[in-house]
């Protein structure tokens, strides 16, 4: 018997879309006010969840309080209050686009989980855009 457990979590972060190797134009034509030079933010809502066998012994499929520091040390203090462009190493030479914070953050997360069980990360850029990465 499988069982998902999940953690919600919360960063605001800036961030610039736009590929370097296109003009001002094309940027803005692709990406529109997301272009900005000066970089917007958003208030990123996350939710992690862990799909596996619940352990016999403990009740558990993941201790929560496990998870909670994995996603604190992990994701929290590398991307909030920064910006992802300039501060964050992972988007050196990476859009950071929603689709791309959440493939970063579910492989900042996998090799601290059991291989035995799944993982899916659920990034919120707003209340209504949101992103579903599951490896």
């Amino acid at each position: 018997m499988k069982v998902k457990v999940s953690r919600k979590a919360h960063f605001n972060a800036a961030h610039r879309l736009f590929r370097a190797d296109w003009s001002f134009e094309k940027n803005q034509e692709v990406f529109g006010k997301c272009n900005n030079p000066r970089f917007h933010g958003h208030n990123y809502d996350l939710i992690v969840s862990v799909t596996g066998e619940i352990n016999q012994k403990t009740g558990y499929v993941m201790d929560m309080k496990v998870l909670k520091d994995l996603i604190k040390e992990n994701i929290e203090e590398t991307f909030d209050h920064k910006n992802l462009n300039l501060d964050v190493p992972d988007f050196k030479n990476l859009n950071p686009t929603a689709e791309n914070i959440a493939v970063v953050i579910w492989n900042k997360l996998r090799p601290h989980i059991d291989d035995n069980k799944e993982i899916e990360v659920v990034l919120y850029e707003t209340p209504r855009n949101f992103v579903t990465y599951s490896g």
